[in-house]
């Protein structure tokens, strides 16, 4: 089959790349972006350059890149960031709409409109089908209409990683886009049953197996241009839940949406199959003995009056306990981005040794948690290392997802 070429935006250390690259030797990476803003050091993408080279990988802001400079691409793949996205009129021209907040989806929109690849793959956090808190699911029926007006057939789901076997417990959603004049988009918009499409016959479906949840089938209709959807999409009720599960398709303006069970059965990795040696661990990721009774505290459960510094305010502080430590023989908690230094914490992995010492996890295991390479990203510091696992994604994922569209895309 012919090469399918694909950008790369918000590329971080090349997370999509990996999993792409090992799913078919279709996907050909002809150009990427990464970059950091309000730093001066750019390590994400210095990393990217030293494993994948430096030509065709932009540095820059990717709001200063024009649309035409971007090479022609039949896929397009990026992990942004949630944030706010509203839009409204703006004042010259009552039909244009511009972005208030959550600028960097409205410049993957502006690639999108200007260079309409067949394929689209993005990926985000969960919470993004909620958000935001005082109009559930607006920011989410914002992307889905602003698509649908490019004329793309959309499906969502959210993935544990873990579910499938993966070595890391990390809910992310992914939706997948292809234009509705693809052999996809056609199939889709045949389709009498999308409740069969989000569950059986659709892109998704075919990389993740899985059946009806309790939560049947809904259709969600987005009526109005942009600006009416940001004002008024679940706004009447206040306080009310995002109408959007955690699957679903988008075939015009009409969204359904259901929740499902993942259906597998195959082997599974444990946080203890990704661990070294103890022979291996540099001295400082060891627990020293004085530090291990406060790792206890932020790990145990609370219930105890605390004290605003800043205002004098006292009020009640609680929250459960977690493991401590880790335990071995599950798929890891999610890495986050603070997982790095030698500071207790509640958040960071602590694991125990066969001889019975505490200690932290080195970048390289972060790195086997998020399927990466093992070095992937040496050349930058501890802290940045863990930093980037903690951005990153379970690579696992984007190749299965590769694999399906490698197969189905014409």
């Amino acid at each position: 089959m012919e090469p399918l070429k694909v950008v790369e935006l918000f590329a971080g250390v090349g997370g999509f790349r990996i999993g792409l690259e090992r799913a078919s030797d279709r996907f050909r990476v002809v150009w990427s972006n990464q970059w950091e803003p309000g730093v001066k050091r750019q390590a994400a993408s210095d990393v990217y350059k030293a494993r994948f080279g430096a030509d065709h990988h932009s540095n820059v802001d990717i709001a200063l890149v024009p649309a035409k400079e971007i090479p022609a691409h039949d896929l397009l793949v990026g992990g942004f960031p949630c944030q706010d996205y509203s839009v409204a009129r703006t004042l010259k021209q009552a039909a244009g709409l511009k972005g208030k907040k959550g600028v960097l989806w409205w410049e993957i929109h502006r690639i999108l409109a200007e260079r309409r690849p067949a394929y689209i793959l993005l990926e985000n956090v969960d919470r993004l089908l909620k958000s935001p808190i005082g109009q559930r699911g607006r920011d989410f029926a914002v992307m889905l209409a602003s698509l649908a007006d490019l004329g793309y057939v959309v499906e969502w789901r959210v993935i544990n990683a873990a579910d499938y076997g993966m070595p890391q417990r990390r809910r992310r959603v992914f939706f997948v886009a292809y234009h509705q004049r693809t052999g996809l988009g056609k199939a889709a918009g045949r389709s009498k049953d999308p409740a069969a499409w989000i569950t059986e016959k659709g892109l998704i479906a075919e990389g993740f197996p899985c059946s009806p949840g309790k939560v049947g089938l809904s259709m969600i209709p987005l009526n109005g241009d942009l600006a009416d959807i940001s004002k008024k999409f679940n706004h009447a009720r206040k306080g009310a839940k995002s109408p959007f599960s955690g699957a679903g398709v988008l075939i015009g303006r009409q969204a359904y949406t259901c929740a499902v069970l993942p259906e597998y059965d195959g082997p599974r990795i444990t946080l203890g199959e990704v661990l070294l040696p103890s022979d291996q661990v540099p001295k400082e990721f060891f627990v020293p003995s004085r530090q291990v009774k406060d790792w206890k505290y932020f790990k145990g459960g609370k219930s105890e009056r605390r004290v605003d510094r800043s205002n004098g305010f006292a009020y009640a502080y609680s929250e459960g306990a977690m493991a401590f430590p880790d335990p071995l023989d599950k798929p890891s908690r999610t890495i986050v981005t603070g997982e790095g230094g030698t500071s207790p914490s509640r958040f960071k992995h602590v694991v125990t040794t066969p001889e019975g010492r505490f200690r932290r996890l080195t970048p390289l295991e972060l790195e086997r948690l998020n399927m990466f390479p093992d070095g992937h990203t040496e050349g930058a510091t501890d802290a940045k290392r863990a930093f980037f696992m903690g951005n990153a994604l379970v690579t696992g994922v984007i190749e299965r997802l590769g694999k399906a569209l490698a197969e189905r895309a014409k």
